[in-house]
């Protein structure tokens, strides 16, 4: 789906279908591969929030793991320190985020290309240092992090946490999608693209491009921060050390491998992101990152603009049969 387009029966159809089997799939797997399948619609949100940035609207930012982070450290400080049920803490996640996001893009509109993923990467590397700074112990735990509990299901419903937990995250990644769908096919998203492909003529028609390229920053650090905040929920623990600036290059890689401007490259993404590097491990204990290296390697070579536009190509060439 790419902004602008419009949604025909089939397309309808098909979208109702694979809900359908997502909402089905925690229901024939284990406690341990729903969570994993939890992470994986965690990293989905996270990659369509970083696709908005960057593949929608050019602006290259290896720093997504900081605004990760933030959103997970906010849900466990309202859950742990304050009580705040794990449902209420999404919002206040993507709030905060989204105003870091807005005032960091900011002063990254002086930035282009490899000057802003610089930028944007040094976020990623000060950030853990920043949790374990010991003014901020209080809050943050420091290098010990912060335990909490994962939550029940509501109204006695009989299933598992982990059940639980994955049917609360596809609802609110299906709102988000549903969101993101309607911002890109409308007014704001036309001018995210046409700053990004023709930035000199958008602005010349009247596209205020400061607003726009910074609105885009807080939308994207929105989305990740409500990622972030589903992560530490399912997780039930944050701690500096999971936020590293290689969790920011592997959303990048997501978003890459996935398809860049495409919604369902963000679920492609996220699926390689959480799975593959279990299955390198699995293959080769002594190299698992070579194994890695190999399969994104074939990925890139075999599909270079992504799985996502693989398969529509497949599609419309078995529709023109």
């Amino acid at each position: 789906m790419k902004a602008g387009g419009g949604l025909d029966g089939r397309r309808l159809a098909g979208v109702v279908l694979v809900v359908l089997a997502l909402a089905a799939l925690p229901f024939f797997l284990s406690d341990y591969r729903t969570f994993q399948f939890t992470q994986a619609i965690v990293y989905a949100i996270v990659l369509l929030g970083l696709n908005i940035l960057t593949g929608y609207n050019g602006q290259i930012s290896l720093g997504h793991g900081a605004f990760f982070a933030i959103g997970a450290y906010t849900a466990a400080i309202l859950m742990d320190r304050f009580g705040v049920p794990y449902w209420a803490t999404l919002p206040a996640a993507g709030l905060i985020c989204f105003v870091f996001g807005f005032l960091f893009g900011l002063p990254a509109l002086r930035l282009q290309g490899h000057y802003l993923a610089l930028a944007t990467f040094a976020l990623a590397v000060a950030t853990p240092q920043l949790l374990k700074y010991k003014r901020l112990e209080e809050w943050t735990g420091g290098v010990q992090g912060i335990v909490i509990i994962k939550p029940d299901p509501p109204f006695g419903l009989p299933l598992s946490q982990d059940r639980w937990l994955y049917l609360f995250t596809l609802v609110v990644a299906i709102v988000l999608f549903a969101v993101a769908w309607n911002i890109l096919r409308g007014r704001t998203g036309r001018a995210l693209i046409a700053l990004r492909d023709q930035p000199i003529a958008a602005e010349a028609m009247g596209v205020n491009g400061a607003i726009y390229k910074s609105t885009a920053f807080g939308i994207s650090a929105l989305y990740t921060g409500i990622g972030g905040a589903l992560g530490a929920i399912a997780v039930q623990f944050v701690a500096p050390d999971s936020f590293t600036a290689f969790l920011s290059i592997s959303f990048v890689v997501g978003i890459v491998v996935g398809g860049l401007a495409t919604l369902s490259g963000a679920v492609w993404g996220a699926l390689f992101i959480q799975f593959v590097p279990n299955f390198a491990d699995q293959i080769s204990k002594a190299a698992p990152w070579a194994i890695y290296g190999a399969v994104l390697l074939a990925f890139i070579y075999l599909m270079p603009g992504g799985v996502a536009s693989m398969l529509r190509g497949v599609a419309a060439k078995v529709l023109r049969r």
